[in-house]
């Protein structure tokens, strides 16, 4: 079935391969939780001098607690950080921490260590995943090494102690320029500070790529102390957001038996129900799933993730027709997030329903706006616009999409079909002979080195 094509749930698990990451693990894409840690780190962005849009975050589902930054303003973050942080600042304080390696442009060293072959895989790798998240796909990025050359990465990802330090102070700068307590990194670094006598093996990857020191953990503690802001805590909303984040995360990556442990029926907490929806969702128990969906629905009807849940729901045991009204509302609620609009627009074509096709394209046309490298937005269309009777349109969004997915003979061979369908001279057109010229197994060649010296 056509819902089969991509992994899609309310978060969006983007597989990838064993022979990429040998422990299974993949990347995750959820507009929630996206735009919880964007809450979190954007004043301290700003605070950074840092755009906050140049700055890309990425989720990794890997249960080790783990963040770094590489492949230039890239921050990556693993699911086990954001599950055993207890609060969002200890979340914000790891974003402060990292950012600090941006703003001190200690990301250069990979300029020095590119010499090294191991260095130039691992660099390729981290762009092409990267590729890969921001376009819904793993399979863009086809290099193996975070999960497989485990020294390469430490080697590669490891700071020193000079540059942990200078990042520690960076991060304390940026936070309380941002009015935020530097409690929260205070409290991760102490939780790190017990694993040092653990065996390599037994560390967290964060501890084992950042060198913690007791002069660190010294001066996180003296600053906190004398800080007016040592007792401050962030907007109350965030607190439930970060439970809420938690919950989901929790209920998506554990199996039931550990959810219901974890969120017992005894928790009547919007969280704890709402970890309970996804697990009796994912053990295709689909009553009791809607049955709380729909609670948390009535208790919070503008709530944009509560009906993107329920319409997800529904789209996944083949009832998109019913899909498609709380997915609409989870659009509205979001203002237009691309992943809602996509699912959306999936739950529409599935739909069957010819009458819905120019809802769907118009939708898709709203992811691209913002995710031009969405592949499953490309796929989508090319379905569209071929249901539509547009050849030309189809022809290039399916070139568009293998191009994205490094299939370069079948992107060119349906630019050159779209080529032949477009109006000549149009701006479809015009993409259609880029996609001509970006395939061309001569492009990229050297065009002078035959000429006489």
């Amino acid at each position: 079935m056509l819902r089969r094509i991509i992994t899609l749930t309310a978060i969006f698990l983007v597989a990838l391969p064993s022979t990429v990451f040998a422990q299974g693990r993949s990347f995750i894409r959820d507009t929630e939780i996206e735009e919880t840690l964007h809450l979190y780190a954007e004043p301290i962005f700003k605070a950074a001098g840092l755009d906050p849009r140049g700055v890309s975050v990425y989720i990794i589902s890997d249960a080790s607690l783990n963040a770094f930054v590489a492949g230039g303003q890239k921050l990556f973050i693993n699911t086990g950080l954001l599950l055993k942080a207890q609060t969002p600042e200890q979340v914000m304080g790891v974003i402060a921490h990292e950012t600090g390696h941006i703003a001190g442009g200690h990301l250069s060293r990979v300029h020095d260590q590119l010499r090294n072959a191991s260095a130039i895989s691992i660099l390729s790798t981290i762009v092409g995943v990267a590729a890969g998240v921001a376009a819904g796909r793993a399979d863009v990025g086809t290099a193996a090494v975070l999960g497989g050359q485990n020294v390469a990465e430490r080697n590669f990802l490891a700071y020193s102690r000079t540059q942990e330090s200078s990042a520690d102070q960076a991060g304390v700068n940026f936070l309380t320029e941002a009015g935020i307590t530097s409690r929260g990194l205070m409290e991760f670094m102490e939780t790190l500070e017990g694993q040092e006598l653990l065996s390599t093996a037994r560390q967290d990857p964060y501890l084992r790529s950042h060198p913690l020191t007791t002069e660190r953990v010294d001066f996180l503690e003296n600053y906190v102390a004398n800080s007016s802001l040592k007792t401050t805590k962030v907007d109350p909303a965030l607190y439930e957001r970060h439970d809420r984040m938690r919950a989901k995360l929790y209920a998506f990556t554990n199996h039931i038996r550990n959810t219901l442990r974890v969120y017992p029926e005894t928790d009547t907490s919007i969280s704890g129900r709402y970890a309970r929806a996804i697990a009796y969702y994912r053990d295709s128990q689909i009553d009791p799933a809607m049955k709380i969906i729909d609670g948390l629905i009535a208790e919070e009807p503008e709530n944009a993730y509560f009906a993107e849940l329920k319409g997800q729901v529904l789209l996944e045991f083949g009832k998109a027709t019913e899909a498609a009204p709380p997915l609409r509302k989870a659009v509205e609620l979001s203002k237009g997030a691309p992943l809602i609009r996509l699912l959306l627009a999936h739950a529409l074509i599935e739909s069957s329903d010819s009458a819905a096709l120019p809802e769907a394209k118009e939708n898709l046309l709203g992811v691209l706006a913002v995710e031009r490298s969405n592949t499953s937005a490309w796929r989508f269309r090319a379905i569209i616009e071929n249901r539509l009777g547009n050849e030309g349109e189809a022809s290039l969004s399916q070139a568009e999409y293998s191009l994205l997915t490094g299939d370069r003979e079948a992107a060119k061979y349906h630019a050159v079909q779209a080529d032949r369908k477009l109006e000549k001279g149009t701006a479809t057109w015009q993409r259609a002979q880029d996609i001509i010229r970006a395939t061309d197994p001569e492009d990229g060649k050297d065009k002078d080195k035959d000429k006489p010296k």
